[in-house]
């Protein structure tokens, strides 16, 4: 159990943090995909510089960085505390309204924007957890942001607490926030050599008490079909229509075992994610997901399989099939380094929780750090039911947050040697 004596300060943090609207845009080029997203970097980099962070700063792409300095003599591998600030462009993240529910006593929580919208006991197991916990909500007409403001929320937590006690022994501390992540895109454009980190850690998990070391691998399939174009009126006989062709894909997808409301567990998916066209050209969009790679080529030899047996009632038209790869299982780059899975397991003890090891039904950007060079597995933010009007978290998990990084940093230092250059 912890004996450090910690502030309360990361929920109001995080109830400020949520009012600003950061969702990404799948469909913008740019870099950040939304400007607005820099309304939020801005503020962080405004407030490390405020702690004493001297080097805080928003760069171009709208990715905020800042070195808390060690303050040891111990040689101490430098680590990098993660968050994206972006939210989902699934549901709204404009106008904010959190709720705040004081002392949860069980059962359902109806929101009050939308009284349709409600966070059923039944339905959210996690909630039998959190009875006498203060619950953060949305009203119902927005979703909340915790997915990743609760993240960004106890980094900065946990920055203000490494600068108020240098009695607390660490090494050299890298932040990070990044914008896009919700759109794949959250490491297109960080610069790990200014970053400077030997590993890190995305605070972007559900449960109180989790680490995750293992993510989906993960592909993007398109079908491009070009079909016959006639006269309606004259098409007898001639017309193959792209669109109904790929109807037909679409239909024959396996309904068990292979798509999302079907599996769960270590079980990956077939998902189409779009259709579009015309009579002439459609082109359906996947992704596939499976956590390991076999699993993705097997998934993928069954689309393309299904695809050239639609097509055989078809035989003047075409298509063309091409895969291009997202991301890759972390847990391959992870297990080369078990100390960073060791001492976030050893951290989340020592602030007084069930360390729960587990797998992600998804990618952070943990995923693609670890390929690029940053080993960086996950750790619970406490969100829950993310990307939607239902999403909530705790008070109090937010804060066992805050102290599983300042844990973590304290048992890299105490596990490093006296540097004796």
């Amino acid at each position: 159990m912890s004996s450090l004596s910690f502030s309360h300060t990361v929920t109001e943090r995080f109830l400020r943090y949520v009012t600003i609207d950061t969702q990404s845009d799948p469909e913008s080029p740019a870099s950040p995909s939304t400007e607005k997203q820099k309304d939020l970097g801005r503020v962080l980099a405004a407030e490390l510089k405020a702690m004493g962070v001297a080097d805080a700063h928003l760069d171009d792409f709208g990715y905020v960085y800042g070195t808390i300095p060690a303050n040891t003599t111990k040689k101490v591998p430098v680590i990098c505390f993660c968050s994206h600030m972006d939210t989902s462009p699934d549901v709204t993240g404009k106008d904010v309204k959190p709720q705040l529910v004081k002392d949860y006593r069980g059962g359902d929580i109806t929101l009050p924007g939308d009284t349709s919208q409600v966070i059923r006991f039944t339905e959210h197991p996690a909630l039998k957890n959190q009875i006498g916990n203060d619950i953060i909500t949305t009203d119902g007409t927005t979703l909340l942001g915790a997915d990743n403001k609760a993240g960004v929320a106890e980094i900065m937590d946990a920055a203000h607490f490494f600068i108020n006690n240098p009695d607390v022994k660490h090494g050299t501390i890298k932040i990070l926030f990044t914008p896009d992540e919700e759109i794949g895109r959250g490491v297109d454009n960080v610069d790990l050599k200014k970053l400077g980190a030997d590993f890190g850690y995305t605070m972007d998990g559900e449960s109180a008490g989790s680490v995750e070391d293992e993510t989906f691998s993960a592909d993007g399939a398109t079908i491009t079909i070009n079909g016959v174009s006639a006269h309606p009126g004259y098409a007898k006989g001639k017309m193959e229509h792209a669109i109904k062709i790929a109807a037909s894909i679409v239909e024959r997808l396996p309904k068990e075992g292979c798509s999302p409301e079907t599996t769960s567990g270590k079980q990956g998916f077939l998902h189409p994610i779009g259709i579009d066209g015309a009579l002439e050209q459609a082109t359906l969009s996947f992704i596939v997901r499976d956590f390991t790679e076999e699993g993705l080529k097997e998934k993928e030899v069954l689309l393309e399989n299904i695809v050239k047996d639609v097509m055989k009632d078809y035989p003047r038209s075409t298509y063309k099939f091409e895969v291009r790869e997202q991301y890759r299982n972390m847990k391959q780059v992870i297990d080369r380094h078990p100390q960073i899975l060791e001492y976030a397991i050893e951290a989340i003890r020592r602030a007084g929780l069930r360390p729960m090891r587990t797998a992600i039904r998804g990618g952070t950007d943990g995923s693609r750090l670890s390929f690029m060079g940053l080993p960086c597995p996950n750790i619970f933010a406490g969100e829950h039911a993310f990307h939607s009007r239902l999403e909530w978290v705790s008070r109090q998990d937010m804060e066992k947050a805050v102290q599983t990084i300042v844990h973590l940093a304290m048992i890299w230092e105490q596990n490093s040697p006296v540097d004796t250059a």
